[in-house]
């Protein structure tokens, strides 16, 4: 509308002014006149008249032409609108797509976004949905095929086409595809979050603990993981290393990796617990005595007192003296006291042993308090009282079963 008046606007103002110049032009006496000749051919006409038809001759040919300039647009103006309501729908489509997929309807979801994709603005969000869907229905070789088109199709978004298949790989449980993937990934982006992500989950599917030791100074600098993540995922990483070395059972490669571990690493709980457990079951608990030792009396742990019980030391007496030294400290507790009814066992003091022992299952009854005692009734020839003991620790485990 508003062309059609910019176009009427001009055209009656000439209009108007031809009309006038036509009355003044006729009012004079001498109007004028224009000849035009050709061979022998000639016309001739009043100024007015010529100037008249003139301006009127233009208009009809300006009609004209934008006329065939319209005609001509047609076809682009159609093709166009088609390409627009296609787009139209193909958002709408992406829309259902996602709804249906949220709400389970995979399969619905995977053809109307398939069915739309083409003709989208961002086909690529289609594809990676489509694959979701796949996936979640279980349709494997489709979910890899839409991840196939995705690429073909935006070549230029392969670390998202990357990401999206290495989740759908995890989600998948399909680990070392997924490792695969992500490799890649980090060799062409070495410090995108998401990928150092998904590295680090994968390693920890795999029990890569090597894989994610490598990778912490990655996740570090690109704040991946805050700084207290980081310290714990260290001490994870470096405890699985000691239990995997243990599997081994080379005792000097557990020393060598404890000798790299970060001295904030060894003070933190659990981490010595671990150390002197690996070394106790491959056999070296003699060499740990001496740190064990210090560490209790600086720290007292239940789960290492538990381990200085067991460990075979050279001088059974010199521990035994230590653990009675702790009992200052610790007068009523059962652990303890079960501990130096064992050491007291060891050095071949059967009353001290009896004693003690008959104070931890006073302080509080265990398995293992009964168990000793019951042995050591069983030794003296005791055994009615030895059973007696074997009978009450029976019943504390059918009780905590």
């Amino acid at each position: 509308m508003k062309k059609l008046l910019y176009f009427l606007a001009p055209f009656l103002a000439v209009m108007v002014a031809i009309f006038f110049t036509y009355q003044w032009m006729h009012g004079l006496e001498n109007p004028g006149y224009v000849i035009i000749g050709m061979g022998h051919w000639s016309l001739e006409k009043t100024l007015v008249d010529f100037t008249m038809q003139l301006v009127i001759g233009f208009f009809i040919l300006y009609i004209l032409f934008r006329l065939l300039g319209w005609l001509y647009r047609i076809p682009g103006q159609l093709k166009r609108r088609g390409i627009n309501i296609k787009f139209n729908r193909s958002q709408e489509a992406l829309i259902a797509g996602l709804v249906d997929s949220a709400e389970g309807n995979f399969e619905r979801a995977e053809n109307v976004l398939i069915k739309h994709a083409p003709h989208s603005g961002a086909p690529l969000i289609h594809y990676l949905s489509a694959a979701r869907a796949a996936q979640a229905r279980g349709a494997l070789d489709k979910r890899d095929e839409y991840l196939q088109q995705a690429a073909n199709k935006a070549p230029d978004s392969s670390v998202a086409i990357g990401l999206t298949q290495a989740e759908l790989h995890l989600s998948g449980k399909e680990f070392e595809q997924a490792l695969t993937t992500l490799t890649q990934l980090h060799s062409i982006d070495p410090a995108h979050a998401g990928v150092l992500k998904l590295l680090h989950q994968t390693y920890q599917h795999l029990g890569d603990w090597e894989g994610i030791q490598n990778l912490i100074p990655s996740l570090h600098k690109n704040k991946v993981l805050m700084e207290a993540e980081v310290k714990l995922l260290e001490a994870e990483v470096f405890c699985e290393l000691l239990k995997q070395t243990a599997e081994q059972g080379d005792v000097e490669k557990i020393e060598s990796l404890w000798a790299e571990v970060p001295k904030y690493i060894k003070n933190m709980h659990g981490v010595l617990t671990v150390y002197f457990t690996v070394m106790f079951n491959v056999g070296a608990g003699a060499k740990i005595e001496n740190e064990l030792t210090k560490t209790l009396s600086l720290n007292w742990d239940e789960n290492l007192l538990k381990l200085y019980g067991d460990i075979p030391s050279n001088d059974v007496e010199k521990q035994l003296k230590m653990a009675e030294l702790w009992l200052q400290f610790h007068p009523e507790n059962a652990l303890l006291l079960t501990v130096l009814g064992k050491l007291s066992s060891k050095c071949k003091d059967v009353e001290k042993a009896k004693i003690y022992l008959t104070q931890s299952i006073t302080a509080k009854p265990t398995v293992q308090a009964y168990q000793l005692l019951g042995d050591l009734m069983s030794e003296q020839g005791d055994k009615d009282s030895a059973n007696q003991c074997y009978k009450l620790g029976l019943e504390l485990v059918l009780m905590a079963a």
